[in-house]
Order: structure tokens, then C-alpha cells, then sequence
């Protein structure tokens, strides 16, 4: 489609920095189009306060807010979570979001007979990816704008003085001016101080982290939790029961609060440099570490290890944006299969940043006692000659031959 006749975009709108002057580069740059913008809820609170307001005064003809949360959570962090997936120790916060996202785009797209979607992202980062490759998917003829891609802006400081002179109200300034991304698993920090490697994040700042504390000012009495999980989906937290979005906003409060999930690393991007990213999933962590623990009773040697290779990949595939293809599906397939017996209650000690494993109790448990005990059981020992003899049949034969050759 040419440039001239698009007349309907509709834009991936957060009200940040990027989305909130596209608004106007649009409309000067697409023939006064008519702007539709759209916000994915994903739980990120307060950042939807006034959103509609802003947009309008923007240029936007209107604004959807589509409550994704549900979805969110069930479709996509809970499977990505059961799967073990974590990239280079990320926790695919803003990775699992995106398909999520997108996908609600083209579905507003379709309604409006819109001519092209239009996102922010930039053409360094990951998420261009993301939003591109589930936009294909579902709209695969459809037209996608990425200013970041046409314009002849530069940096964050040039956005600002965009927004400036086209009077586009911003929350932010040139002095706290990150780059983050929140949603109800986590919230990541990126650029200003952090862009030097050297420099140590601030986490005892005020006003730095929002969804928890430094570990050097949570409590120093330790919070004690239980978690019960129904084939590796997370069904009640200390004995009350909650859908899996209840468990994680839970566990964000009492992580925070204990200074857990803190993450600062410098990861490789799909577009192929390193970049330095400060991450908060205080609920999110302490899921992980309680569904790995069930795993480590529940799951047989071969299975488990065969799942810890393939998380892998799961995570590789995630980063990379590819949510909606047959690969993912599968892994999926073998994952929801992994999961039958991982049904239990795990109880875990929260203390100054720390997860400490504190019980277990599951009928599915492979750990038995009679079995392992250093005390008297049933197990005849002198089992062992016969698997040894076997096991190390190859070694013995290799050396054999080794001597024989004078080796």
C-alpha cells in the first residue's frame, strides 16, 4: 500500500515517550490520518491513569483499552512459567507481553478496517520483532508503520524536544528519563546511568525500583508462604484459593516487600548487541523457584532433564518474538504432558532477597525415604555390584584393550 493511501492507522499506544509523539508524527507525516490509538492492560496500573485524555489531546480520534490481563497471565506467563523458560536469567517479562499485545492490535484492526498498525518500537530492540512477527500472523497483508525506522530523530533527548515543541504532555524529564516497560510479572529499567556498565544500579534511591524494596531494607524477620499447584498451574496461596493473576499480584506484594527478584544483567538482544537491563519480578521469582521445586520431587531423572534442555529453546524462542509458530506449540504440547503429576503444596521462606525451600508435600512424590534413608530399609545394597560391573562394562573393556596395545 503507498504511504498516501493509508487513512486509518491504528497504534500500539502506551503514553510514554515514543508512542506519545507518534501520535502527531502521523498525522504530519501520513496525510493527517486518522489515528486510532490502543493500549494492552497487562497490569500495568496506574501507567492507564488519564491515558484516554492524553491521547485525544494527542490527535488520537480514540483511545481502546483492552483488559489483556486474563489472558496474560493464563495464556502466556503460566505456560512460559511451567516450561522452567528463562533467557540468560530473564524472566520474559516484556517478551511474553508483546504477543499478547499484537494480537489485540490486528483484532482492533479488523474492527476498524484500519489500513496499517503502527508501533514504537525502536529499530535497536527486541520488541520490533515481537509485535511484528504476531502481527504477521494473524494479519499477514497488513501494512506496519515503525517511525523509529522513517524519521530522522536520533535519540530519547530529540523525542523530548519533539514533544516539546508539538506541547505533547510527558511524566518523564530529561533527568529520570529511563526507558522502562511494567506489567504485572514484572518492570525493567534501561538507559541513563545504566548504560555504563560500571555503574552499580540504585536500588536504595527513592523512586528507582517501584515494585519492591532493596534486600539492604526489607525486613529482618522472614516471611514464610505456601503454594499449592495443580499440574504445574499455581491454584492457591497459605491455603486460600485464587485464580493464577491473584496468586502473582499476591506474590508481587509480598516479594517486594522482601526484596525479592532484583535482577541486573547485561543480555544479548536478538538484533545482536548487548544491552544492560535492570529487572524487577519479585512474584514472578518466587513462582519460578516453588514450581521448579515440586518439579524436583515429581518429575522422573530423564524427563526432568530432557525439560531443563528444552526450556532453552522455549525461552530462545519467546525472546525472539516467536510466540505463534509450530515449534512453540510443541514445546508447549511437551510441557502441558511434563506436567501431570505436578500437583503439591511447596512452603518457601522469603528473607532480604532470598527464596529458601522450607517443605514439600506431594502425592505424585518420587522422593521416598524407605529408599534413601542412611538408616536401616529394604534396599539390598549388593545391587550394586551387578549395575557397577555393567555400567563401567566400556571402561573396563577400553582398558583391557588399552593394555593390550601397550597404551
Amino acid at each position: 500500500m503507498k504511504k498516501e493511501e493509508i487513512k486509518k492507522v491504528v497504534l500500539a499506544y502506551s503514553g510514554g515517550l515514543d508512542t506519545s509523539i507518534i501520535i502527531p508524527w502521523l498525522k504530519e507525516n501520513y496525510n493527517n490520518c486518522e489515528v486510532i490509538a490502543v493500549s494492552g492492560n497487562v497490569g500495568q496500573d496506574d501507567e492507564l491513569d488519564g491515558l484516554e485524555e492524553k491521547a485525544i489531546k494527542t490527535g488520537a480520534s480514540k483511545l481502546y483499552v483492552l483488559d489483556l490481563t486474563d489472558e496474560y497471565v493464563d495464556d502466556f506467563i503460566i505456560p512460559t512459567m511451567k516450561a522452567g523458560a528463562i533467557y540468560e536469567e530473564y524472566l520474559l517479562g516484556t517478551s511474553t507481553a508483546r504477543p499478547c499485545i499484537a494480537k489485540g492490535l490486528v483484532e482492533v484492526a479488523k474492527k476498524e478496517n484500519a489500513d496499517a498498525i503502527c508501533h514504537g518500537c525502536t529499530g535497536k530492540g527486541n520488541d520490533q520483532v515481537r509485535f511484528e512477527l504476531t502481527i504477521k500472523h494473524f494479519a499477514p497483508e497488513m501494512p506496519i508503520i515503525a517511525p523509529w525506522r522513517e524519521w530522522d530523530i536520533k535519540s530519547r533527548e530529540e523525542e523530548i524536544d519533539y514533544a516539546e515543541a508539538h506541547n505533547v504532555p510527558l511524566k518523564i524529564n530529561r533527568e529520570t528519563n529511563y526507558s522502562k516497560d511494567k506489567n504485572l510479572w514484572h518492570l525493567s529499567h534501561e538507559g541513563l546511568d545504566l548504560e555504563e556498565v560500571e555503574n552499580e544500579p540504585k536500588y536504595e534511591e527513592k523512586g528507582f525500583l517501584e515494585m519492591g524494596v532493596s534486600p539492604i531494607d526489607a525486613p529482618d524477620e522472614p516471611t514464610y508462604i505456601e503454594l499449592d499447584f495443580e499440574q504445574g498451574t499455581p491454584v492457591a496461596l497459605n491455603g486460600e484459593k485464587m485464580t493464577a493473576k491473584e496468586i502473582i499480584l499476591a506474590l508481587n506484594e509480598l516479594g517486594g516487600k522482601n526484596g525479592i527478584g532484583l535482577l541486573d544483567i547485561i543480555e544479548n538482544r536478538l538484533v545482536g548487541m548487548k544491552c544492560r537491563g535492570v529487572y524487577e519480578t519479585p512474584g514472578g521469582t518466587i513462582l519460578y523457584k516453588a514450581h521448579e521445586y515440586l518439579e524436583s520431587a515429581t518429575l522422573d531423572k530423564m524427563t526432568l532433564h530432557e525439560k531443563q534442555k528444552l526450556a532453552i529453546t522455549f525461552a530462545e524462542v519467546v525472546y525472539n518474538g516467536q510466540w505463534y509458530t509450530p515449534l512453540r506449540e510443541a514445546l508447549s504440547a511437551f510441557v502441558d504432558k511434563t506436567q501431570e503429576n505436578v500437583t503439591g503444596k511447596v512452603r518457601m521462606k522469603l528473607y532480604k532477597g532470598n527464596i529458601i525451600k522450607a517443605g514439600l508435600w506431594s502425592d505424585y512424590s518420587l522422593y521416598s525415604e524407605e529408599i534413601a534413608t542412611f538408616g536401616e530399609s529394604d534396599y539390598d545394597q549388593t545391587d550394586a555390584n551387578g549395575f557397577i560391573n555393567l555400567f563401567g562394562l566400556p571402561i573396563t573393556v577400553q582398558a583391557m584393550v588399552d593394555q593390550k596395545n601397550n597404551k
